[in-house]
């Protein structure tokens, strides 16, 4: 294993396995030198963001890795590994792999998930924090929170200029591809932190920049139809 556990250790593909089977206070101390804060926050960029685009696929991705002994997470997400979390996150993610894909049912089933991917990464976010300060721990959950809400609200900017779309093949590619970067992210974060961490700040700034101009052509829309309006009521 790499990433984290390249840091344990002579046998980097047993590393998440011994870890955890170390005592107690070694296991605190050999964590608390994996997890600085520079990783820490490294992956509450990278996850937050995935988790904005599918937080069903970022909480089974890890919770799988970490099962499997592929990872080491932080201790306070050590709950993600139980099978009743990845269970019910796999079943969430099969239900949103199809309605995701749906248009126009897509568009109400993102607007109900502002109230979950929002919250669920402010509170990996927390969690992953969890050897840090309050303070500290309380500014990541609000770093979690908005990252996730730039991904969550640029994903349904543009699902909004495409759902109007009458073939359902754009819809369903962009679904897709939002999946599998949100697992592609969720899997690289567990791997290379900082390259993770990255590729999502840069995929933010895309983020902010599409949905700005999404919003800026669905105005433009709007101003014409009014427009139209006004010149047929003259007539």
């Amino acid at each position: 294993m790499r990433g984290y556990g390249s840091e344990i250790g002579n046998f980097p593909c047993r590393a998440a396995t011994i870890v955890w089977l170390l005592p107690g206070a070694q296991r605190e101390e050999i964590l608390m030198t994996i997890f600085t804060p520079g990783n820490i926050a490294a992956l509450i960029i990278a996850a937050s963001f995935a988790a904005g685009l599918n937080v069903y696929a970022t909480v089974l991705t890890l919770g799988l890795l970490a099962r499997l002994h592929g990872v080491v997470l932080p201790p306070g997400l050590e709950v993600l590994a139980s099978w009743w979390v990845i269970a019910v996150s796999g079943v969430m993610f099969a239900l949103e792999f199809v309605a995701d894909k749906i248009p126009g049912f897509d568009m109400i089933w993102n607007a109900l998930h502002t109230f979950i991917r929002v919250p669920v990464a402010a509170l990996l976010a927390y969690q992953a924090s969890g050897q840090l300060s309050p303070e500290m721990k309380l500014l990541a959950a609000l770093a979690g929170a908005a990252i996730a809400l730039v991904a969550h609200g640029s994903k349904t900017a543009v699902r909004a200029a495409v759902t109007p779309s009458p073939e359902p093949v754009s819809n369903i590619a962009l679904s897709t591809g939002e999946d599998v970067v949100a697992v592609g992210i969720t899997w690289l974060t567990t791997q290379h932190p900082w390259a993770a961490a990255a590729i999502a700040a840069m995929l933010i700034v895309c983020a902010m920049v599409a949905a700005r101009w999404m919003v800026r052509l669905l105005r433009g829309v709007w101003k014409r139809a009014q427009a139209g309006s006004a010149a047929i009521e003259r007539r």
